[in-house]
């Protein structure tokens, strides 16, 4: 029963945390976008502009409340997002729903993929190099991880991008799917093709935080005392590593694998806008420049969504895995 109602506790702490955390992100979003030096209007009508009259452009704003008040604005769509409506998009014109449900399953792909990449990778290049202290291999993967860290994601798109699309031909250059072919001829082998690059540059830029993390760790274990009884023993490598390392490697790991949400997302948006792909990240990316009040606020609320849900995973994980984080009254 205790238990229960810890976790009863724990989960409406979370929820509770949500919901202001998308109250709080929403107001923020909406002052900075008033702040945003873009015209929304000429942003909607395009290269049309200067042949738009002023009751025209009255027409317009009237259309869209952009001549209302600030204040009248976000509660309007406050209201309307209480009863499931995010609104239309003034640059897509489409329901804010239609095009995030369209494109959350490409970019869901995309970082799914990625994740899982940088965190085997991140967790076995950490392994090897703490297994390997001070050697040569340690030095190499310590000077790859920094320079990675150090390295803008959309540089190494770009780099990426140059390499295998332009130079050796290998992949498609952008896109989710190949240009001027029919929906109902694109097979999963093409978007395969095309979620490869803007993927393995996604899991690069992941790889350093989860590998020097892991490395890190597992070196204070190798140095406790009980791993000096294990080596007097005659453990050694692989079977020293499964035996004593791994269980105490592997949870700091995952938690901060889950925690990265926020990093992949962001990654994720310099690396759709580089390759055109068509997932969340390039639509925040345009409904920024564009000054598409309702597509960002719903995109908002969406990304903050993805990285509580990670952060949320992680403590979940945490008090499944470590006794001692069920003792506490709020994870």
């Amino acid at each position: 029963m205790e238990d229960r109602m810890g976790w009863a506790r724990f989960v409406g702490f979370k929820m509770l945390r949500l919901l202001s955390l998308l109250a709080g992100v929403s107001v923020v979003s909406f002052i900075l976008m008033q702040f945003s030096p873009v015209d929304p209007v000429e942003a909607y009508i395009g290269g049309d502009m200067i042949r738009v009259s002023a009751e025209q452009r009255s027409l317009i704003e009237e259309r869209w409340g952009l001549n209302d008040s600030p204040v009248e604005r976000l509660l309007t769509w406050g209201q309307a997002l209480v009863q499931g409506d995010l609104g239309t998009s003034m640059i897509y014109r489409q329901p804010v729903a239609d095009i995030i449900q369209e494109r959350f399953m490409n970019s869901v792909a995309l970082m799914a993929v990625a994740w899982v990449l940088s965190g085997l990778i991140g967790f076995g290049l950490g392994v090897a190099a703490a297994m390997k202290k001070d050697s040569q291999l340690d030095r190499l993967i310590c000077w790859y991880c920094y320079t990675l860290a150090s390295t803008p994601v959309f540089w190494i798109a770009l780099l990426l991008l140059m390499v295998f699309g332009v130079w050796l031909g290998w992949l498609p250059i952008g896109l989710g799917v190949p240009a001027g072919m029919a929906a109902d001829q694109v097979t999963w082998g093409d978007r395969a093709m095309h979620m490869i690059l803007p993927a393995l540059t996604l899991s690069l830029t992941g790889v350093a935080a989860i590998a020097l993390h892991t490395r890190q760790k597992l070196v204070d274990v190798l140095d406790s005392d009980y791993i000096l009884f294990a080596r007097a023993r005659g453990e050694r490598g692989v079977q020293l590593f499964r035996r004593h390392g791994f269980r105490h490697v592997v949870l700091p790991a995952l938690t901060l694998q889950f925690a990265s949400f926020s990093e992949l997302f962001g990654g994720a948006v310099l690396a759709e806008q580089v390759f055109s792909y068509p997932g969340l990240g390039q639509a925040t990316v345009q409904a920024g420049l564009r000054g598409d009040v309702p597509l960002l606020l719903g995109l908002v609320l969406c990304s903050a969504i993805f990285v509580f849900t990670g952060n949320m995973l992680a403590d979940i994980l945490y008090r499944i895995i470590d006794p001692r984080m069920k003792e506490e009254a709020i994870g």
